[in-house]
């Protein structure tokens, strides 16, 4: 079977939280700062447009013979400072509590870890029983007295409950509301449509989609209250068409423009929404294990009927469920979607979009979105075919 319970993704991940600080982490390569790129791209549009006209005006006006680009550089050089300023003006993190789900993971787990180091009350969500959690235990002693760790099955409406009553009685002194939820709870399902049992596509909407919009709903609230914000973590896949990955990739894309109709109903509230929209961090052997993704692959695929297992074969069935090894063999990199995590929640002023991807996939998601999908899969239909 293509899902990675939990039981499993413990015992990989414990390789992974080892005790130490963050840098235990692996080294993260040479990072492309999107979100400044982005940040900086409609001003300085702008700035050739004011140059353009400033200069023609000056010129009829008899008042200078300054040159477009010697205009467009003045305001280029103000702007990026302003733009600059305004980008990286950070929130205190005293009195601010943070609530993050699925900390069984590296990435959530690190992001609880460092939050706290920032002097964040953070409430560790996790799926499992605290006292069940080895990744709980560790997370506990490696953090100060602020840290809070909660039982958080984003699927049970009953823990649900419990972690908001537990969070509205335990905010940070002087709060009025919790500042952020942060969405990092997924739940990885392989393999093509017609291979995927029905029971594993509701569970994966109920965790991926479902969950997410329940407990904002819950969390709502207290987080209007503050004045603070909801983040969602995504993946580049729900621009990216994505063989084996499919309900992956719906589950995102609904999650993306969950949180883009919330944005608008929440402006006016003085709540802030984002989304991370990150490259492919989740694969990696901190995530995946090879030998248990094989012992899946061979339990669907006892699963499928006859007719099936005759039209598809066991060799493409094989290439296509194992086409994801490479990610566990090798460490992921998470340290850019870390970084945009960290900035979604201190920031004054967050992006409504982050997507901390490599040129590569940031090349890919524009064809992606903008070629005709003909064209598109003449270009990437057989490149990226099995590539997830």
């Amino acid at each position: 079977m293509q899902v990675f319970d939990n039981n499993m993704r413990r015992a990989s991940r414990r390789a992974s939280l080892r005790r130490g600080s963050i840098s235990a982490l692996p080294q993260k390569s040479a990072e492309i700062p999107w979100d400044i790129f982005e940040r900086l791209s409609m001003p300085f549009l702008f700035c050739q447009a004011a140059a353009i006209v400033s200069s023609h005006l000056l010129h009829a006006l008899n008042i200078s013979s300054i040159s477009t680009f010697a205009v467009f550089v003045w305001f280029a050089l103000a702007t990026v400072g302003a733009v600059l300023f305004y980008h990286f003006v950070k929130v205190s993190a005293s009195g601010k509590g943070v609530l993050i789900t699925g900390c069984e993971a590296p990435l959530a787990w690190y992001l609880a870890k460092k939050l706290d180091d920032l002097g964040f009350t953070i409430y560790a969500g996790f799926n499992t029983p605290i006292e069940e959690s080895d990744e709980a235990g560790i997370l506990k002693e490696e953090t100060s007295g602020r840290m809070k760790l909660l039982h958080l099955d984003v699927t049970s409406e009953k823990t649900l409950l419990e972690a908001a009553h537990f969070v509205s009685q335990h905010l940070p002194h002087g709060a009025q509301g919790l500042w952020a939820v942060v969405h990092c709870a997924h739940w990885i399902a392989l393999g093509e449509l017609e291979w995927i049992p029905f029971a594993v596509l509701r569970k994966s909407l109920d965790l991926n989609l479902l969950g997410a919009a329940r407990l904002t709903q819950i969390f709502l609230p207290l987080v209007r209250r503050a004045h603070g914000r909801v983040v969602f973590l995504t993946s580049g896949l729900n621009r990216v068409p994505s063989p084996v990955r499919g309900i992956q990739c719906a589950t995102q894309a609904a999650v993306d423009c969950f949180a883009a109709c919330l944005r608008q109903e929440m402006r006016t509230r003085g709540v802030d929404v984002s989304v991370v929209a990150a490259g492919e961090f989740a694969p990696g052997n901190g995530w995946l294990n090879e030998t248990e993704l094989r012992d899946q692959a061979k339990q669907m695929w006892n699963q499928l009927s006859s007719e099936q297992k005759k039209t598809y074969g066991e060799d493409y069935y094989e290439a296509a469920m194992t086409s994801v090894e490479k990610y566990s063999r090798e460490a992921a990199d998470i340290q850019p979607t870390l970084r945009v995590l960290i900035d979604a929640v201190t920031r004054t002023f967050p992006m409504a979009r982050y997507t901390p991807v490599t040129a590569k996939e940031k090349l890919q998601i524009f064809l992606a979105e903008h070629l005709a999908p003909s064209l598109y899969e003449s270009v990437y239909g057989e490149q990226k075919k099995f590539v997830y």
